[in-house]
């Protein structure tokens, strides 16, 4: 059979490498925008609970008042 060579530790540092230089590619948002994206999402997820709430209250009431 044939030799086989064991490349596993140059492929391990060169997985890490490409994956330092991505790491350094990634633009972080500033604490500016991440403090309005969570303000929206926040308000957002609010929002939609309430309208959830209020559409299951009118269904209930509802079928209690048709049964």
């Amino acid at each position: 059979m044939g030799d086989t060579v064991n490349n596993e530790g140059a492929q391990k540092r060169s997985f890490f490498k490409g994956l330092k230089a991505e790491f350094h590619k990634i633009v972080w948002p500033d604490k500016d925008t991440v403090t309005k994206q969570t303000i929206a999402v926040v308000s957002a997820s609010i929002a939609l609970g309430l309208v959830i709430a209020i559409i299951d209250l009118i269904i209930k009431f509802g079928l209690s008042f048709i049964l």
